[in-house]
């Protein structure tokens, strides 16, 4: 059998745009108030790109940034893979015109779809490549301009989601360090609970489909939120049995962010203090495939984790889909 390489994060990087929509600043849209959203989702603002940004532009912004923190040139790159729900368009690819823009001399580039859990899911098949040789460094990016894709008037969804971009390098590590373990799953039963219903082959783009709104994010929020509840905390506690270690092995979560109380229970089966969870939400929303991305830069680059630390990675998105991964901190 070959010798199988350790596959970890060298470098990170994020960007988010400038724009802030605060919770004040929705009052004035739709019918809810700061003290519904805090109370129940844990959000106080998001960001939110203008008319000329695009996914990709976002996407190449923190795919440079996470480059510059690895110490790499885009010629180092084999391979790049984007995670998104919100493309620049169907083709070609976010993942190539990210390639373009950065000058990464063909390197293999495609996007992976998995809405929220899709970096994780980019960056355990990332994994596979470097552990078996057959590459070296992977780019790995999340990136979303969910805000193009929301109704402004229905207060389900408008104050739940930002955009926003997160990209690691994943490359070999020493022994004993990245990724010690992970999992995967979908329910595709449940995809009907959370949809963007037109723009694909089933419904193309039409009079009658934006007439009736289908292009927009829709949610049933209340069976969302018991399944995230469920597998948030059931993947978590896989991983850390699946790498043969306990809960107290478990030095810092960094999980999708959501909702508040999705994260809470997360950190609850873990036994993890509440300094031990990296949460942004209250500043960005639920910014789907970029959550835990831009969370995992933030929480290198402010040194919340450490070189050494037992991390657990989780998220959950539509699809059903949920990913998640325990890894030793190698940066």
């Amino acid at each position: 059998m070959n010798k199988l390489y350790n596959a970890g994060i060298i470098g990170t990087g994020s960007c988010l745009p400038p724009n802030i929509i605060t919770n004040k600043d929705l009052e004035k849209m739709v019918d809810t108030s700061d003290e519904w959203i805090v109370s129940r989702t844990g959000i106080r603002e998001r960001r939110v790109v203008d008319e000329d940004t695009a996914t990709s532009d976002l996407a190449t912004v923190a795919a440079r940034r996470a480059l510059d923190d690895a110490g790499l040139e885009p010629s180092d790159i084999d391979m790049i893979i984007v995670a998104t729900v919100t493309p620049d368009m169907n083709f070609p690819s976010t993942a190539c015109l990210v390639q373009s823009n950065l000058g990464a001399d063909h390197c293999p580039a495609f996007d992976l779809e998995a809405a929220c859990s899709g970096f994780l899911y980019g960056f355990i098949v990332a994994s596979q490549f470097i552990m078996t040789g057959v590459h070296k460094n992977i780019l790995v990016i999340g990136a979303e301009c969910l805000s193009k894709f929301l109704n402004w008037k229905d207060r389900n969804t408008c104050v739940l989601f930002g955009d926003g971009a997160g990209a690691a390098v994943v490359s070999r590590v020493e022994e004993g360090y990245g990724i010690l373990s992970h999992c995967m799953g979908a329910d595709g039963e449940g995809g009907k609970h959370l949809l963007l219903e037109a723009g694909g082959s089933r419904k193309p783009a039409s009079l009658e489909t934006v007439k009736n709104g289908l292009h927009y994010v829709q949610m049933e929020g209340s069976e969302v939120f018991k399944f995230a509840v469920r597998i948030m905390a059931k993947a978590s506690e896989q991983v850390v049995e699946l790498a043969g270690l306990t809960k107290k092995d478990v030095d810092f979560l960094v999980p999708h962010q959501a909702n508040i109380r999705i994260i809470e229970g997360a950190r609850k089966r873990l036994n993890l203090p509440e300094e031990k969870v990296y949460v942004n939400l209250d500043r960005y929303g639920n910014m789907s495939a970029a959550s835990v991305p831009v969370a995992l830069d933030e929480a290198s680059r402010t040194k919340a984790i450490k070189k050494g630390d037992r991390l657990v990675l989780v998220a959950f998105g539509g699809g059903l889909t949920w990913a998640a991964c325990m890894l030793r901190w190698c940066k």
